[in-house]
Parts: structure tokens; sequence; C-alpha cells
């Protein structure tokens, strides 16, 4: 993508941020009925009409997945926090949900009521311990980002410098960890009883989300953060990528004061057309500054969605919201560094990410997919070599998703589309053992599946902005650039400890 090899350079020394997760509080059984009467009051609220509708429709149309998507995005705006969350993946995944899906999501990237001023007036003063007149000369009330877990103001600083301050929603801890404990439960019997795909990444969600909010919800960590990708940015050749330099000294658990990045989202395209800047290069710088931070440090941005990727009025691209960051064990990175060298024609290595993956679930995955070892490999290529080496044009997750449907419908040797209820019913156990072998494997909810779920969710996210970009480009187009990154990698063995790592031309690391 471009000629980005300038930009390679060896790995730094410095250091991971330090994480420290929020304990989130454990709600009693009067929060969690109170919530779920009020998910289940708002949700019949918003879905009755609709279903009333279709009811009484003459003659009865089939229900399209678009017919939900007002209700549930009213549902999950009114409902807020945890949902909101679940909103923001639908509106920038139109591989995984369609278009007129995300659509319709688009306004949970930035949604949310304004925290009531005087709690945010007290967040502020309570963590800086001073005066908001003593940290800043100005302050609008009014906030200008409206996210699931934190409001944004514009502030100006004594010194005149525009600046955003991000405080975290009063309340919103109790409410999320409530969330949780009601998803969790549900999804987790879902997945196990029936062992479907999408019941199964729903939990995935939802155990990810534990873990990510907790580090969301104290800014101290996004602050580190920022100042970590800044000075990493020292080290490459990207100019036209901006991280906000934060503010520590008027920064605390609940509150994080920020440089100003003045831009707009980088999906709106009508106000993309207003700034006369050409995104497609910016986005492909994007993806080679996100390629470099994976592949030789085995971190990333953790929640790439459109309302965090700012087209600039300076003609750069600004990534904000560094609160969930994708941090990838040893042996998680080799994988990575594995499936990028097979996909830039490392043939070996394709047995190598099977071998993995194998050692991972256990006999599970042959059992899903009726495949052997060999079959596994090929099949394992087939849908992750065109989503890498393919124009954005011609990708579709929900296309590979497709496909793997497909074949484990084949391995039950059941057809996809049988709703009989004997069909059903075999495909239920069937679906019920596999899932049981893959969580006596540890393969589910380990720091693989959680750090590939993550990097996963990041790919989707840029397919979105491939096509609208970058349609006639592959994610790796500029192959030699992405060799050089891997030559210059981690030399991390098949353990996870210092050894054996070969270059993507299949040539040993010096």
């Amino acid at each position: 993508m471009g000629n980005g090899r300038a930009g390679v350079s060896p790995v730094g020394g410095d250091p991971s941020p330090r994480i420290y997760p929020r304990r989130l509080p454990e709600p009693g059984p009067l929060a969690l009925a109170r919530r779920g009467a009020q998910i289940a009051e708002v949700a019949t609220r918003h879905f009755f009409p609709v279903v009333v509708r279709h009811l009484f429709d003459r003659p009865r149309r089939r229900l399209l997945p678009s017919t939900f998507a007002r209700p549930l995005r009213l549902t999950f705006e009114d409902l807020g926090g945890t949902f909101i969350k679940f909103g923001q993946i639908m509106a920038s995944s139109p591989g995984m949900f369609g278009e007129e899906v995300a659509q319709e999501f688009r306004s949970c990237l930035d949604t949310g009521p304004p925290a009531p001023f005087i709690e945010v007036r007290n967040r502020i003063e309570a963590d800086l311990g001073m005066p908001m007149s003593e940290a800043y000369r100005d302050f609008e009330p009014e906030p200008f980002g409206r996210a699931s877990i934190a409001v944004v103001h514009r502030a100006t600083l004594h010194d005149g410098r525009s600046v955003a301050v991000k405080i975290i929603r009063p309340g919103i801890e109790q409410q999320v960890a409530t969330d949780l404990d009601l998803m969790q439960p549900l999804f987790d019997v879902l997945a196990r009883q029936t062992g479907d795909q999408m019941a199964g990444s729903m939990l995935q969600l939802v155990d990810s989300f534990r873990v990510q909010l907790g580090e969301e919800m104290d800014l101290r960590n996004e602050a580190r953060t920022m100042g970590h990708f800044r000075r990493l940015l020292t080290e490459v050749d990207l100019p036209k990528i901006a991280v906000p330099e934060p503010y520590p000294e008027l920064s605390g658990p609940n509150v994080l004061t920020m440089e100003l990045l003045d831009g707009v989202p980088i999906d709106d395209l009508a106000q993309v057309a207003e700034l006369g800047v050409d995104p497609a290069p910016l986005v492909e710088e994007v993806v080679r500054s996100f390629f470099m931070h994976v592949v030789r440090r085995g971190t990333f941005h953790g929640d790439a969605h459109a309302g965090n990727m700012l087209l600039l009025r300076d003609g750069r691209i600004g990534i904000v919201d560094w609160g969930i960051v994708g941090r990838l064990d040893p042996a998680t990175h080799r994988f990575v560094l594995r499936l990028l060298a097979a996909a830039l024609g490392e043939e070996g290595a394709w047995a190598e990410v099977t071998d993995h993956l194998v050692k991972t679930y256990g006999p599970a995955l042959g059992m899903a997919v009726g495949m052997d070892q060999d079959q596994m490999t090929a099949f394992i290529r087939q849908l992750v070599e065109p989503t890498l080496t393919r124009p954005f044009g011609e990708v579709s997750m929900a296309d590979m998703l497709q496909t793997v449907q497909l074949q484990l419908a084949r391995a039950q040797g059941l057809e996809a589309q049988r709703r009989t209820l004997r069909a059903i019913v075999r495909r239920l156990r069937f679906q019920r053992r596999v899932r049981r072998m893959a969580d006596a494997s540890g393969g589910l909810f380990s720091e693989f599946d959680r750090g590939t779920f993550l990097l996963s969710k990041q790919l989707m996210y840029f397919e979105r902005y491939g096509r609208l970009f970058l349609a006639d480009v592959p994610l790796l187009k500029d192959q030699a650039f992405f060799k050089e990154l891997l030559r210059d990698a981690p030399d991390i063995g098949a353990d996870g400890g210092q050894s054996g790592f070969r270059a993507a031309d299949g040539a040993p690391v010096e």
C-alpha cells in the first residue's frame, strides 16, 4: 500500500504502557432485576409495533434483518452503555450485518444523552483537586461528543490551547457491570445449548467487553497509551497520522484532558467532500501504521470504528479514543506473523497456522469442519488469503462467514437451508458436541481467542474504509513493505520463546 519502506525501522525500546483495569462493581439481585425490567420494557416498546404490523400484514412478507434494524437501534440507544458498544460494531461492519443495517446504526458512533453538567463539574474538580476555573479558562457546558462510556467537552486552557476534556459518565460503572452480568449467562446458555456461531460470537463480545471496559473506564490508561503511541510515531515516517497529546497534569481516573483534533468522521462522505482532502492515501497510511504496531510490538488500536477516525482540516488523519488497545501474547503474536508470512508467499507457513489452531482448539476444530489437517490447511488458505490479497472491493467478511457455515453444514451431512424439525434437532446436537469439545480444549476465551477476536473486529472496520476509499487496492498491496516489516519483527519461537522465526521469504532472521 504505497511506498512505505522508508517508514520501517528496527523495533524500539519504548515499553508498552502500564494498564490497570478498574474493578467493576458486583450488582446485586435488585439491580439486576431493575435493569432486566428496563431492558424488557424498552425492547417491547420498540419491537411490539413491528411485530403487530407483520402479523396483520396480508400477504405476510418475509421478515428481513433491515425490518428490525430501526427498533433495535432505538432500543440500544435508549438503554445506552454496553448496548451502544454493540451498536458501534454493527455500524462499522456492513460486511457482517449489511449496508442498510450498518447505516441505521451510524448514530451509535456518537450518541447518548449529555451528562448533567453539575455532575461533570464535580467529577472534574474531584479528579483534578482544583476548581474548574483554575484548570480551564473556558469550558463549554454542552458536550460535542457523547460516547457510550464518556462525554467529551471543548475547553480552552489558560495559555490559549484548545483541548478536549473526556469525562467518564457518572454511574456508568454500575450500569455496565449490570448489563454484562445479564448478557453473559444468556449468551452462554445459547452458545452451549445450540453451539450456534452467532451466539458464540456474541458471548465472545461480552467476554471481551468485560476485560476492555475495566481498562477503558480508568482514563489514566488511555493517557499513557496515547503518549506511548505518539512516541512510536516518532520512529516511523508516517507524518499524516495524528494522535492527540494528553495533558497528564489535568487528567485523572475519570477525566482526560487532551489536544483537540479538529476534523470529521472518515465515513461522513458529505463532510469529507467539503474538506476537499483525498482520504484514500490517509487510510493507506493508517493501515500501514496499524500493521507496523501489530508486527513489531503485538499492539494495536482496539476500537478503530469510523467515529474514532477523523479526517482533519489540516489534511492529516486523527486517531482518537485509545481506551481499548489490543495486546497479543507472544504465542498469538507469532501466529499473526506466520499468517502474514503465509499470505505473502511462504507456503510452509499455512501448515504452521493450522497446527496452532488445532493445538488451541483440539479435535473440535477438525470435527466441526469434517476435515483432516491437510484439508483444513487448504480450507483456511481458501478463506484467509483472498481477504488479505484481493482488492477491498472484492472482499466480504460476510461471504467468508457464509463459507464457514456451509462447510459446517456439510460436515453434519445437512443442507444449510433445511429447516425441518429433524434437521434442526440434528444440527443443534452436533453443534453442542463441537462446542463442548472446544470448551474442553481450553481454547475458548484464551489469550489467543481474545486477541484474534479483537484483531478480526478491526479488520471488519478496515473492510468498511477500504470499500469506501480503496476499492481497487488489496490490504497487502505493497508486499515489499510488509516483507520488510516481517524481517524486522521480533524473533518469536513456536512456543512463544525467542527462536525459530523465519521471514516472509523463508530465510532465517539474523
